[in-house]
């Protein structure tokens, strides 16, 4: 379907791929992986003619119908649904003319465009596009709100339900998931698994890519290579690339002891047995990678806090929600405050002992953000207490954390800020082991990259030392060797951990318990996430059956 013949790109003055051939096939799910800054999305670009290549030639099948997503959504006065379904144009094109004839009473144009619904299988188009939101997390009240009312997150996902309406040939998704909590991207991917065409994905999250690909194109120092399989297929054909190429022996032997030593710390801290058995399903894809993991630019860490009481913080018989004149929850922009208090979550009982270790479940909007506000005390309690011990020591990653960044500032900047009295060798020192080394120290973070600054975000958090780390989506900008860097750290953690994130693998490895966080309630969750996304899809099978009915 697509070939690319001596193919070549660049960026400015720098090469991003050179001699690239290869052919990708219609029908394939290919994964595209690679170091942030390696020419991912400018491939993208040159696919859909918005970039040209610097040599060589894309040949592209006539015809050929390519569906993306938007990166950017104006404050549109329409309903969320009709935004999505003008994702298919001539759809959309044929219901306003039907629309416009019925209002002209022109009865003849009425039943043109009849038989032209008829003959495209349009009649559904609504209920299609009704589907998509219900999958990505919108409600039926969402649908008929006006898109200039959803947040710039909201509004990603909008824009991914339109391209998914587009019919298409091909389908190119650059980090999909970003925006999208554990249940919407285990919708998406069932989805996606049923989508006709060919799919090509740039995604940093590996269970996403090893639920789906057939394929992994590789971009590295230059060059692209296919592979046949997921991407832990992938890793596993590499490996044994690098090792028949007798590449990094030595690194390849301190590799694999440090692998071992990972695994068996999991296996001695596993607490209960389900949540053990999906670490080492997790794990066992890890064995027999050292060689690629030793490729790995950098490890981080977090020292062990400089105190560590046993019972941290604790929420007993808590109403968690937003007080009066806060738009609740946030989420919504352009929404007038609330003239009462919002209750989101009631009843919570929820305590963190030393070494805990919780992955909060739950979709979009059910509170999952509200509890961890709740915990770290940016949020007061409506209704119960909140106990926190006098040692508690919070490091708290949110959403909005990498945007919080002074875009003046250089990392060494930030750090002064939080300790006016240390050195700049001890800051230099600590900043290149989070692999801000040399004069990169120094630079003002508006030249960062996202995942610098989640990297940057994630340092100033170690720098506190804290005994308690709340994370809500830290992944978000993480290239996939950041994220294996910092599952390998927080393992080694030894405080409470509570952690949000559609990043399966990450939680996997790390949570040892999960919570769900669903219906104005937090309870305990008794599976693993194998489990819970069985659950999911039961669940949402049961709804989609209700929804068929009531149309």
């Amino acid at each position: 379907m697509i070939a690319f013949r001596n193919f070549a790109l660049r960026r400015g003055e720098r090469l991003l791929l050179s001699d690239v051939d290869l052919s990708l096939h219609a029908g394939a799910r290919v994964g595209v992986i690679g170091r942030n800054g390696c020419g991912k999305s400018s491939l993208f670009a040159v696919i859909l003619g918005e970039h040209e290549a610097d040599r060589g030639d894309i040949d592209l099948p006539n015809k050929l119908r390519v569906a993306s997503v938007a990166q950017e959504t104006p404050p549109l006065p329409e309903p969320a649904l009709e935004f999505v379904l003008g994702g298919d144009v001539e759809l959309h094109a044929v219901i306003r003319a039907e629309a416009e004839a019925t209002e002209a009473e022109d009865w003849d144009a009425v039943a043109e465009a009849h038989q032209k619904l008829a003959a495209m299988n349009g009649y559904d188009g609504e209920a299609r596009a009704g589907r998509l939101l219900h999958g990505l997390g919108f409600d039926a009240e969402a649908q008929t709100r006006p898109v200039a009312a959803f947040s710039g997150g909201w509004r990603a996902r909008l824009n991914l339900a339109r391209a998914l309406m587009m019919p298409s040939d091909l389908l190119l998704l650059d980090e999909p998931t970003n925006h999208l909590d554990l249940d919407a991207v285990l919708w998406l991917e069932q989805w996606l698994l049923k989508y006709p065409g060919m799919l090509m994905m740039i995604s940093h999250d590996r269970e996403f890519l090893d639920g789906l690909s057939t394929h992994t194109l590789h971009l590295h120092e230059g060059r692209a290579k296919l592979y046949t399989g997921d991407y832990t297929s992938f890793e596993r054909q590499r490996a044994e690339h690098l090792r028949l190429q007798q590449i990094a022996h030595e690194k390849e032997q301190a590799e694999r002891a440090h692998l071992q030593a990972f695994i068996d710390r999991f296996k001695a801290k596993a607490s209960k047995a389900k949540q053990a058995q999906s670490r080492m399903k997790r794990l066992a894809k890890l064995s027999g990678t050292e060689a690629v993991r030793a490729e790995r630019e950098f490890r981080i860490s977090f020292a062990d806090p400089a105190r560590m009481p046993n019972s941290l913080l604790r929420l007993d018989g808590v109403e968690a929600g937003y007080p009066a004149g806060s738009v609740a929850g946030g989420v919504e922009a352009g929404l007038a405050p609330s003239t009462q208090a919002t209750v989101i979550l009631r009843g919570v009982k929820f305590g963190l002992e030393a070494g805990d270790r919780i992955g909060l479940l739950g979709p979009n909007g059910a509170g999952k953000s509200t509890l961890v506000k709740t915990l770290v005390g940016e949020l007061a309690p409506l209704a119960g207490e909140r106990l926190a011990h006098g040692d508690l020591q919070l490091g708290y990653f949110a959403q909005h954390t990498v945007e919080s960044l002074h875009e003046a500032q250089s990392p060494i900047d930030h750090l002064r800020d939080l300790s006016p009295g240390v050195s700049n060798k001890e800051f230099r020192e600590f900043l290149g082991r989070w692999n801000f080394s040399g004069n990169r120290a120094f630079e003002s973070v508006a030249g960062f990259s996202g995942g610098e600054r989640a990297r940057l975000a994630l340092a100033l958090i170690a720098w506190r030392r804290p005994n308690v780390m709340l994370l809500d989506e830290p992944t978000n900008h993480l290239d996939l060797e950041m994220r294996e860097a910092l599952a390998e750290a927080l393992s080694d953690f030894p405080g409470a951990i509570v952690l949000v994130s559609h990043d399966r693998h990450l939680t996997g490895l790390v949570c040892e318990t999960f919570w769900r966080v669903a219906d104005g309630e937090v309870e305990e969750f008794r599976g693993d996430l194998d489990e819970y996304a069985a659950w999911l899809k039961a669940r949402n099978s049961k709804q989609g059956e209700k929804l068929a009915k009531a149309a």
